[in-house]
C-alpha cells in the first residue's frame, strides 16, 4: 500500500517478550488518518510497550508495526519524524525556560528558523503557555509541565501523536484544557491517547481499545463496545402497583424488555424497577405509553441508565481474565494426563 493512502498506524500480530515474560502478545488494529484512538487496559497490560514500538523507541520481538506506511522496525528515524511522543513521566530539562527548551526540541527536530519562530508563538498560545514561556520550567506546576509536553509533542506538527497519560496529576480545570486541546487536534493529526480517568478518553476519543495481558480484548467506538460487551440498555422506573402485573404490559409494548431488579415500596407505594433490554433505540416514550395507559400504575419517574466507558472496561477485562483462568486450567488438566474436567458427584 502507497505511504500516502496507507493507515496512519497499521500493527499486525505484535509480539513483545521481556526475560521469556510476554508483555505484548500478537496484538493487530489499524487507526486511521485524522482519528483519535483512545488506548486503555489495567496496569501491566502492555500499552505503554506497544506505544514505545511504534516511536521506534524499543524493537519488537516479532510482528509489524507501520507508521503512515512507514515500516518501524526497518525505517526508525523516518518514524520518529513522523510521531510525536509524549510519555509517562515526561522528562523535562528543570533548568531551562519554557520557550528555550521548545525552540532546542524544535530545531532539534529539524525545523528551520525560519518556520520554528511563528510555530512556537502558535504552540504556546494553543497549549496555553504563554503567560509562563519565560519561566524555569524546574518551578512550573504539574498542570504547567504536562501543557509543556503536550506543546513539544505537537511542536513540528507530525501527522501522529502518542500520549502516555497526559492529564495524569491535572486537577479538573487544567483537564478541560487539555481535552480541549486535544479535540482542536481532530481531523490534523492522529492521536494515540492513554489514560486511567476513562470518562476523559469516552469525550475525547472516537474509538477505543482495550488490552490485558498483552492481547487486545475489545475494540470500537464506546456506543458499540457498550452493545458488544454488556449488550443490554437499562431503564430505571419510580413505579407504584403491582410488580407481578408488570411482566404482560411490557410485553405488549415491546417484547425485548426484561425486568431485571424490583425494589421494596416507599412509604407512598411506589418502587424502583430496572428494566433491561438488548435493542438500543429510545423505548421511554413507548414505555410511558403503555403504563399511562394501564389503571393499576402510576408512573413517578422514568430514566434511562446509559452504561460508562468505565463499565465496559471492567466487563471486557474480567471477561478476558475469565477466558485466561479457563485456558490455565485446560492446560492444568492436560499436564495431568486428564483428557475432560474432573465431574463432581
Amino acid at each position: 500500500m502507497p505511504e500516502s493512502t496507507a493507515p496512519a498506524i497499521a500493527v499486525s500480530h505484535l509480539v513483545k517478550t521481556y526475560a521469556g515474560v510476554t508483555a505484548v502478545n500478537d496484538i493487530s488494529f489499524t487507526v486511521a488518518r485524522g482519528e483519535i484512538l483512545g488506548f486503555l487496559g489495567p496496569n501491566g497490560a502492555g500499552k505503554s510497550t506497544t506505544m514505545r514500538i511504534l516511536t521506534g523507541y524499543l524493537p519488537a520481538t516479532s510482528g509489524h508495526a507501520h507508521v503512515c506506511g512507514v515500516p518501524v522496525a526497518t525505517r526508525g528515524d523516518e518514524v520518529k519524524r513522523l510521531v510525536g511522543y509524549m510519555p509517562e513521566n515526561n522528562p523535562l530539562p528543570e533548568d531551562m525556560r519554557v520557550s528555550e527548551y521548545l525552540y532546542y526540541r524544535g530545531r532539534l527536530k529539524e525545523m528551520t528558523r525560519r518556520k520554528l519562530g511563528p510555530r512556537l508563538d502558535e504552540v504556546l498560545e494553543v497549549c496555553d503557555l504563554k503567560r509562563v514561556r519565560h519561566r524555569i520550567i524546574g518551578k512550573l506546576s504539574k498542570g504547567y509541565r504536562q501543557r509543556v509536553g503536550i506543546a513539544e509533542a505537537i511542536l513540528a506538527e507530525p501527522p501522529v501523536i502518542i500520549m502516555d497519560e497526559p492529564t495524569i496529576g491535572l486537577d479538573p480545570h487544567q483537564i478541560l484544557i487539555v481535552r480541549d486541546l486535544i479535540a482542536s487536534l481532530r481531523g490534523r493529526m492522529t492521536l494515540i491517547i492513554s489514560s486511567h480517568i476513562l470518562p476523559e478518553i469516552e469525550v475525547t476519543c472516537d474509538r477505543v481499545l482495550i488490552i490485558n495481558s498483552g492481547r487486545v480484548v475489545a475494540q470500537g467506538t464506546p456506543a458499540e463496545l457498550r452493545r458488544e460487551i454488556l449488550g443490554h440498555s437499562s431503564y430505571e422506573l419510580e413505579l407504584a402497583g403491582d410488580p407481578d402485573a408488570l411482566a404482560p404490559v411490557l410485553a405488549t409494548a415491546e417484547p425485548s424488555l426484561q425486568i431485571a431488579q424490583v425494589g421494596a415500596p416507599d412509604a407512598h407505594g411506589f418502587r424502583a424497577v430496572r428494566l433491561t433490554t438488548p435493542r438500543d433505540e429510545e423505548l421511554g416514550e413507548t414505555l410511558m405509553r403503555a403504563l399511562a395507559a394501564d389503571s393499576r400504575f402510576r408512573l413517578r419517574a422514568l430514566s434511562r441508565s446509559h452504561p460508562t466507558l468505565e463499565d465496559v472496561f471492567l466487563a471486557a477485562t474480567r471477561r478476558s481474565w475469565d477466558v485466561v483462568d479457563k485456558k490455565a486450567k485446560e492446560e492444568g488438566r492436560m499436564q495431568n494426563g486428564e483428557s475432560e474436567p474432573p465431574k463432581h458427584p
